[in-house]
């Protein structure tokens, strides 16, 4: 769950022993449950009762637990009050309208916790391919040293994913990538079937499972629909799936972060459909009174759209190229042709075709969108630095706006 904004992160995967994976799990049970009771308190919540008590007030609080729960006063202060430091912060994103309210956390899937005032002497390098890290309450941990720590690290976070694996994040401050200084803009258009394609003609597919790894995928799912819960079957094949999920997120991630710094490194400004993925994402299933229709093929959607990774691929750009990232307004990107700038839904062929009726051009569909996008942002570039804006258009539709990113 998202808490504040996220300025940079470095990851690693933590080695700890089996005693230090005993003590991360109990710091981890401690997180959770007083995060939970922070929920449950602002849950209780109703016009007319006094209002939920805030971060001072709950660590007041936390002390005195502890003094009563020899279970939970054996745990760490840090990671406890960070608990609550966190759940603070996840409010006031929820009051801001930028997040969504924050939610209960469930073992085995909400693992972790954030240590912060981290000094220099907390992390360190033993050999070529080893790091550890000094946790509270565990001691030195180590880690794979795949790549420099940044330097000027005030904090970092430990996860145990859905696998089983165990992770560490440094946060620091990440160095921009400069812009190549060419004038040179791009339009990135977002889909299900091509990931992303380019004003440039370039289509990028986010990577997923292999077609073998998709079939297990389906056996085991259907092998955890028939076992028994709470049996050691069942935890296997939760395990198994497990790790099939957590290789297709890896490549997912890496896509993005290669797709990313490319985009970054090329182009100096990169112009990104303004869409709101949560709205985009929410179920069809409706309610009782008002049921849903097509619930089904809206969930394979859902998924489609979470799988092609939208939503990272502009958070990375805009921490790669920070102000050279421009929205813009979806609205007729689709259904205008780029050649002679008419807009009419029936030039949209198909998923992958579009074909002017007014001139007839003829290009791939989601370019030929990314070129309106890439026009647009290139326009407004042009009238900003007052010289002409943007081409007149043949017909009277409007045209898409550029929002503030």
């Amino acid at each position: 769950m998202a808490v504040g904004k996220l300025i940079g992160v470095s990851r690693y995967r933590l080695q700890p022993t089996p005693a230090q994976e005993a003590a991360l799990l109990e710091h981890c049970g401690h997180a959770r449950f007083v995060w939970n009771l922070a929920v449950e308190q602002h849950a209780h919540w109703a016009p007319g009762r006094k209002g939920a008590p805030g971060f001072a007030e709950q660590c007041r609080q936390l002390t005195e637990a502890r003094a009563a729960n020899p279970w939970l006063a054996a745990g760490s202060v840090t990671v406890q009050q960070q608990a609550l430091r966190d759940f603070a912060q996840a409010m006031a994103n929820f009051f801001a309208t930028t997040h969504r309210r924050p939610t209960w956390r469930k073992a085995g899937r909400h693992e972790g916790f954030r240590i912060i005032a981290v000094k220099a002497g907390d992390v360190r390098r033993v050999s070529r391919r080893v790091g550890e890290v000094r946790i509270p309450k565990v001691g030195w941990v180590r880690f794979r040293w795949s790549r420099a720590v940044p330097e000027g690290v005030k904090s970092y976070r430990v996860t145990r994913d859905r696998a089983g694996r165990w992770h560490v994040a440094f946060t620091a401050l990440p160095e921009p990538i400069p812009a190549p200084g060419t004038d040179e803009a791009v339009g990135v258009d977002r889909g299900v079937t091509v990931s992303a394609a380019l004003s440039t003609g370039e289509l990028l597919h986010a990577p997923g499972l292999r077609e073998t790894e998709a079939a297990r995928l389906r056996r085991l799912e259907r092998r955890l629909a028939r076992a028994r819960r709470g049996s050691n079957r069942r935890s296997k094949i939760k395990a198994a799936i497990a790790r099939l999920k957590a290789r297709e997120t890896d490549r997912r991630k890496d896509w993005v972060e290669k797709a990313s710094t490319d985009l970054a490194r090329r182009f100096d400004v990169i112009a990104v459909e303004d869409l709101k993925i949560s709205n985009m994402t929410r179920s069809a299933k409706g309610s009782i009174a008002a049921p849903g229709r097509n619930v089904r093929q809206k969930a394979g959607l859902n998924r489609g759209i979470l799988a092609a990774g939208w939503g990272r691929l502009v958070q990375r750009l805009e921490h790669k190229a920070p102000d050279r990232v421009r929205k813009i307004n979806p609205r007729y990107t689709s259904q205008t042709c780029n050649a002679c700038k008419h807009t009419a839904q029936g030039s949209r062929e198909s998923q992958a075709l579009f074909l002017c009726v007014a001139c007839g051009h003829r290009d791939h569909a989601d370019v030929n969108a990314a070129k309106n996008m890439r026009d647009t942002a290139a326009g407004h570039a042009v009238a900003a630095r007052g010289r002409t804006g943007l081409p007149g258009r043949t017909n009277r539709e409007p045209q898409p706006d550029l929002l503030p990113a």
